[in-house]
């Protein structure tokens, strides 16, 4: 049995997730940004099996570092990460947001916190190979412009979003190359399109999945030795955009991530 940290539980697919792998026997590490949300969940989850909880807004950068080594600390044995956590693509018209150190908050909390919280745990994760890392992308991928990487001309949340999730895709595929024979597997998937959860809603999108359609993908990469540098949609390997396996962007997305984390 392995010890799982999944981002974003409180609600949605994390939800369904956390559920289904504390009953199997799995201990879950269930991240939330509310306090009162998280520590119900823990306390509903700890019914079925072994749970813990942690609090932290992704939109802030210090709170992910805070995330991550809390998490090192009380739990040396982690062996899983699932860097659910997610914002949607926003309200129709809703204009550009900011994260607490003034990122894009696509930007930030999609594809910038994953990336911190991943970095802080990898010590952890490499202690205790085999371990996995699995990233929620989307198969909703734009290339970057790297001219304007906080999206600050002709703003659209929708393409935020989608971008975000293209540069999740190409950093995924760049670690696996890094981890490679380290026994840390990194995969990203698309666990389903339009799923019931609020963040659809939000976007006044009518759902074409629910939530339990989207769990298998992400439970198969958790749980089973799938290989690594992978895109699955749902359980099926698949192709992400194919501009996120072009090495010269995956290293000017790891310059301008450092950039941007140094700030």
């Amino acid at each position: 049995m392995s010890t799982i940290l999944i981002t974003g539980a409180t609600s949605g697919l994390g939800r369904y997730v956390a559920f289904e792998l504390v009953r199997s026997g799995h201990v879950v590490l269930a991240h939330g940004r509310d306090p009162g949300r998280t520590e119900q969940l823990v306390e509903e989850l700890r019914a079925e099996g072994d749970a813990e909880g942690f609090v932290a807004d992704l939109a802030s950068l210090t709170q992910v570092h805070e995330l991550g080594a809390h998490v090192a600390d009380a739990h040396p044995d982690l062996d899983v990460l699932i860097n659910n956590a997610g914002v949607g693509a926003g309200a129709p018209g809703a204009g550009r947001e900011l994260s607490a150190d003034g990122h894009e908050l696509r930007l930030a909390v999609n594809y910038l916190a994953p990336v911190v919280l991943t970095r802080a745990l990898l010590p952890v994760l490499r202690a205790n190979t085999p371990a996995r890392i699995v990233n929620v992308g989307s198969v909703g991928q734009d290339p970057l412009d790297f001219d304007d990487i906080e999206f600050r001309r002709q703003y659209d949340g929708f393409a935020a979003y989608r971008r975000a999730k293209f540069a999740l895709a190409a950093h995924t595929f760049a670690l696996a190359e890094e981890l490679a024979d380290t026994g840390v597997s990194v995969n990203v998937l698309h666990p389903a399109t339009f799923m019931d959860t609020a963040m659809v809603r939000e976007g006044e999108v009518t759902p074409w999945n629910t939530v339990a359609d989207g769990a298998p993908g992400v439970l198969a990469l958790a749980t089973q030795d799938l290989g690594t540098g992978g895109y699955y949609e749902g359980t099926s390997r698949a192709r992400a955009h194919e501009a996120t396996y072009d090495r010269e962007i995956q290293k000017r997305l790891s310059t301008v991530t450092d950039q941007l984390l140094a700030l």
